[in-house]
């Protein structure tokens, strides 16, 4: 495949998930830039199988490294995704914007290894064993941390239901 190809596929998905975990704009930018850059090089020396999970292993090894460098931790959040404009009504709109909102503060207070889990499988239709090669993990350890992130999450969605009741 070639490298214009891969670029045209994936380079939303990629900009979202290094969106979410930077919430900088011009940070996600440079970090997907640095992934194509680094699939630049590679493509040409090897054929990699699954160019995506590759692209999005990439991808979070260049964040972490950008973490480090700039000696500070953010916070990933999840992936904002714009909400389509149809015929709903304002009121609507607001509430389903505080819906995400408190969903995203949901998912910021699982750990970071399950909120992350949880973005590769659920939000970026990852398979178990593409996200666990992203985040370096035996698939049965993924699999535990996804399982642990997504009931704390469904906990916390019941539990905001049953206050606002």
């Amino acid at each position: 495949m070639q490298l214009e190809d891969v670029y045209k596929l994936y380079m939303n998905d990629l900009y979202r998930y290094l969106y979410s975990l930077s919430k900088d704009h011009y940070v996600a930018e440079d970090l997907m830039q640095e992934a194509f850059y680094k699939a630049y090089l590679t493509l040409a020396d090897y054929e990699i199988s699954n160019i995506k999970a590759w692209l999005f292993k990439v991808a979070y090894h260049a964040f972490i490294d950008y973490q480090r460098k700039n000696k500070r931790t953010i916070l990933a959040d999840e992936i904002r995704q714009s909400i389509e404009a149809n015929s709903d009504t304002p009121e609507k709109k607001i509430v389903e914007k505080e819906s995400f909102s408190l969903l995203l503060e949901d998912l910021n207070q699982l750990k970071e290894i399950e909120k992350q889990a949880v973005l590769l499988c659920d939000l970026h239709e990852l398979s178990y064993q593409e996200a666990a090669d992203v985040l370096e993990l035996k698939v049965n350890t993924f699999k535990s941390h996804i399982l642990r992130g997504r009931k704390k999450l469904m906990e916390r969605v019941k539990e905001r239901m049953y206050r606002d009741d």
